[in-house]
């Protein structure tokens, strides 16, 4: 099982914070929602970095603008998976 604090480098980063403060309301408790587990994860990293224009809204913002880096996308990825 992953470990809820998942770092992404020498950072403390908090996935499981970030999640429930950025994450939580779109794609729910257990990442059931709008989320893909099998997509490649650089094509999640993209998606979480650049967003993602969905079918209908709400859009997938851009993270990268909001700070988040590649380490800390795999990190919430590696969280995602972990709750699912």
């Amino acid at each position: 099982m992953v470990s809820v604090r998942a770092r992404a480098s020498a950072d403390d980063f908090d996935a499981a914070g970030t999640y429930k403060a950025k994450c939580f309301a779109c794609h729910g408790a257990k990442a059931e929602k709008k989320w893909d587990s099998t997509h490649p994860e650089d094509q999640m990293v993209d998606s979480i970095l650049k967003g993602k224009k969905a079918e209908k809204p709400p859009n997938m913002p851009a993270f990268a603008e909001k700070g988040i880096t590649a380490d800390q996308a795999k990190a919430l990825i590696a969280y995602m998976k972990s709750i699912k």
